[in-house]
């Protein structure tokens, strides 16, 4: 840890108040002038040249920062420095920053780790499961004319009765419901087999001892139903008229179909396996690796996590406090939960970057123009677009030395 001092005085300084009382001036009110025009005397006069000094502060952080990384540009910063005001009054503003150093990485075998990637295949029970689930998707409902028999839809209305009284919740009308999906009592659905439309019956069941309602636990019920339709599912056979829908480049026979979910499966297990075996590298690495990870940058670290699992809850139209509501949680909780992926996060970081160092990898301009290409063309995005969300040549650049390490982790010797 290293604290710096940067002193913000002089002419910038008294541009900054300045500019604070520009604004300040703009939202008081002082006798005799309209709203932004008195002298800054007559301001000064009522509320003090001091009443300015934080605003001017404030206004000056940016140029204080990057003064301060420019005087320290031989160090190299781990985690977002720590800013502190220590001193203003008339002549200047005085910031503290208290900068993380990046720490010692000292490292040991990286290479020849004895680590093997899983071969992965595609078994006939997984492409003909992977087809089924296709059918499935495709299915239809269809009225019939017979009885309700297991994996049918039964349309119905009910009405549950305990002691020869209805209870809350225990009516429906034209409800849709799949026999053998469990969804609902155990016991009420089996004893709607055999049923056909027009059928009335009265059911008995019991609630299990752990239902959600405290005061239907255990209990028995008679349920009284009119069964309005029933309909049987009809999955689609594997012909002309289901390759259409499906609509797949090429797929036009049952061998094309089992080829092409072959190679999705095969896809999907590959990128499994690759990603175990980089994490497996990574894993075996570490513990050969010699780090004291400072404190800040493991909650640096966490701050990303926390955003990103914001920024996935929101595609799903939940926000972090329904998050906290549902689960009974608060934020401390999901960042002590994240705290050992964050700090490995780190780790791994820390020592990919010593490897990239250690093996003194040379990457070209041109590489870099050549990367930033091909990444703009599998984003559908303009080369300078690309560029710019990813951070910039320089972040492109250290994304490649990266994945260069991580190559190095797979050498055998």
């Amino acid at each position: 840890m290293k604290e710096v001092e940067v002193k913000i005085e002089g002419k910038k300084w008294n541009d900054a108040i300045d500019q604070a009382f520009k604004k300040a001036n703009e939202k008081v009110h002082i006798d005799g002038f309209r709203p932004g025009k008195a002298p800054k005397e007559v301001f000064i006069k009522k509320y003090g040249e001091e009443s300015l000094y934080f605003d001017a502060a404030n206004l000056c952080i940016e140029d204080a920062y990057t003064k301060m990384l420019k005087d320290n540009k031989d160090l190299e910063i781990a985690a977002k420095p720590e800013m502190n005001l220590k001193n203003i009054d008339s002549k200047e503003c005085v910031f503290t920053f208290k900068i993380v150093e990046k720490p010692t990485v000292k490292l040991g075998k990286y290479k020849g780790l004895g680590i093997k990637k899983d071969k992965v295949e595609a078994t006939k029970e997984e492409i003909k499961n992977a087809i089924d689930q296709m059918r499935n998707r495709y299915a239809e409902n269809v009225v019939k004319d017979g009885k309700a028999e297991m994996n049918d839809t039964v349309i119905l209305d009910f009405e549950g009765f305990m002691d020869g009284k209805a209870f809350d919740g225990g009516k429906g009308e034209n409800y849709n419901l799949k026999l053998g999906s469990h969804s609902f009592i155990p016991g009420f659905e089996e004893q709607l087999v055999g049923l056909k439309k027009g059928d009335k019956k009265e059911i008995k069941v019991k609630f299990p001892e752990d239902y959600h309602a405290e005061d239907l636990k255990g209990k028995e019920a008679t349920f009284k139903v009119e069964i309005k339709d029933v309909k049987e599912t009809i999955i689609p056979e594997l012909d002309k008229d289901f390759f259409a829908d499906l609509a797949m480049e090429g797929v036009e026979t049952v061998e094309a179909l089992e080829k092409q979910v072959k190679e999705n499966i095969m896809a999907q297990k590959e990128m499994d396996a690759e990603n175990k075996y980089v994490d497996d590298l990574l894993k075996a690495a570490a513990k050969n690796t010699k780090v004291e990870i400072p404190e800040e940058m493991v909650n640096e670290e966490i701050d990303r996590m926390v955003e990103q699992y914001k920024e996935h809850l929101q595609m799903q139209g939940l926000t972090l406090e329904q998050f906290y509501q549902f689960t009974g949680s608060n934020e401390q909780a999901l960042r002590d939960q994240m705290k050992e992926e964050a700090n490995n996060r780190v780790l791994y970081r820390l020592m990919l970057e010593e490897i990239a160092k250690q093996e003194k990898f040379k990457i070209e301009e041109k590489e870099i123009d050549e990367e930033i290409e091909k990444m703009a063309k599998q984003y559908q995005m303009a080369k300078s677009e690309f560029e710019k969300a990813f951070g910039g040549r320089d972040m492109v650049k250290y994304d490649m030395e990266m994945r260069k390490a991580i190559e190095v982790l797979k050498e055998a010797k």
